[in-house]
């Protein structure tokens, strides 16, 4: 028998999200009372109008206009408003008077995710945003709390579902990004406005957040490097399936030994990249996410399953409501963030990759001697060559006309070097003489 008083729960927000969580909350009262160990009683839902239509239908008497108000009497406050503003106004105002916030907030808290944290801690109140990252997966406590003994090396991950479902339709069914991007969006998967995922802003989001929790320290979002999709091509991802990848946009966060420095930083960065098959990323379908961590002593772990949707998504929602109201009933303050490494964030040239080099050159002899020594002059090492004849002249030219000279594709993965190495080599490539045009450079993660 419950003997804790019902805790008061505000809802901020009744979307696709919000919504799922009203139905679930009021149809499994009994059955989250009882893992809470408080009864937790919906007092309110603040929506910009009341007349607008909903995916769920729910009691009209629940919903309000006035956010501020149905705030000041909730013990937690669900915000699933989306965006900066009002959503981190609202937040702060329930934190400050005391309340516990559950949030799925992605782009508050990239942005403002460390100034939330410490308002929390400030009154002993506990900030939890499971859902902000993965949709359904349960990663951020498990990042937080159970490898908060460990060491987080590495963190790879497919995190945004609707980059994901095109690239694969892509690759699976042999699309333009244009054609699979147009299924995304009859099938619910893309916004009208597709821009925050296909180039990569949604990710860059998520990225800050997991390399904060990973690393103990503040990533801010300005400081992520960020590529999208949109210069992704069919030619590419044929070539990719053919030589035995499938290009994945991740995002990759993970500890870096500053070059110039010798002293330890951290990388976040969003880019398309080539995944070997074998990889188990590789084997992400749809519209699914999955993370990838690389732990010292853990070793590594993933996390798989649904990143997005109504009911997906309310899951994690419902489980960090469960998670504060049962704060509530034992006592004490809300878990902090730890943030104490304050290590730098380091620019994406310092990082370590491989590239995967498609040229269109010259087909003469001495070419590829040439072009291996500008890799070699930039540092960088030539791990595998392919080579396919592109052109040969086969009619004569007309009279005085130069002979159109034949050209050949040169397909060139390199060995692990810094980002910076890399991009400068290629762009040397692209200024030689022998070079027609550098017609692919794709990044190999993963392997």
């Amino acid at each position: 028998m419950i003997e804790y008083r019902n805790l008061r729960v505000a809802l901020l927000g009744a979307g696709s999200v919000g919504a799922q969580v009203a139905r679930l909350l009021l149809a499994h009262q009994d059955e989250l009372a009882a893992r809470a160990g408080a009864g937790l009683e919906l007092v309110g839902i603040a929506v910009r109008d009341i007349d607008a239509p909903r995916t769920v239908d729910l009691p009209r008497e629940l919903f309000t206009t006035d956010a501020e108000s149905l705030i000041l009497g909730a013990d937690i406050v669900v915000e699933l408003m989306g965006g900066i503003e009002p959503a981190r106004t609202l937040v702060l105002q329930a934190l400050n008077s005391g309340a516990d916030v559950v949030t799925a907030n992605k782009a508050l808290i990239a942005t403002h995710g460390p100034e939330l944290s410490d308002a929390a801690e400030q009154v002993g109140a506990q900030l939890a945003y499971e859902a902000a990252v993965g949709g359904a997966i349960p990663i951020i406590r498990p990042l937080r709390d159970s490898l908060a003994g460990d060491r987080v090396e590495r963190i790879l991950g497919i995190v945004n579902g609707t980059t994901n479902f095109v690239l694969d339709r892509m690759h699976t069914h042999g699309e333009s990004l244009e054609t699979a991007l147009a299924v995304a969006s009859d099938l619910g998967y893309a916004e009208a406005d597709p821009t925050a995922d296909i180039e990569g802003y949604d990710a860059a989001q998520k990225a800050a957040i997991l390399a904060g929790l990973a690393f103990h320290t503040t990533v801010p979002i300005e400081q992520v490097y960020r590529e999208g999709i949109t210069r992704v091509t069919k030619d590419e991802v044929d070539a990719a399936r053919e030589s035995g990848h499938v290009i994945k946009l991740l995002a990759i966060c993970e500890r870096l030994t500053d070059p110039a420095t010798g002293a330890e930083g951290v990388s976040a960065r969003v880019y398309p990249a080539l995944v070997p098959a074998a990889h188990p990323l590789a084997a992400v379908r749809g519209a699914h996410n999955a993370v990838f961590v690389q732990a010292s002593a853990a070793g590594d772990l993933m996390f798989y399953g649904a990143g997005a949707g109504g009911v997906e998504t309310a899951s994690a929602v419902l489980g960090d409501l469960v998670s504060v109201a049962r704060r509530h009933v034992v006592g004490g303050p809300g878990v902090a963030e730890s943030m104490h490494a304050h290590l730098p964030v380091l620019e994406i040239g310092r990082a370590v990759t491989r590239y995967q080099i498609s040229l269109q050159v010259v087909d003469q002899p001495g070419v590829l001697a040439r072009i291996a020594r500008m890799l070699s002059d930039g540092g960088v090492s030539v791990e595998a060559v392919r080579q396919t004849i592109a052109s040969d002249p086969s009619e004569s030219p007309a009279a005085g006309a130069a002979a159109p000279a034949a050209t050949a594709t040169l397909v060139i993965g390199t060995h692990p070097a810094p980002e910076s190495a890399l991009a400068a080599t290629v762009e040397a490539l692209a200024q030689s003489d022998v070079v027609a045009a550098v017609t692919s450079v794709l990044r190999v993660e993963g392997s």
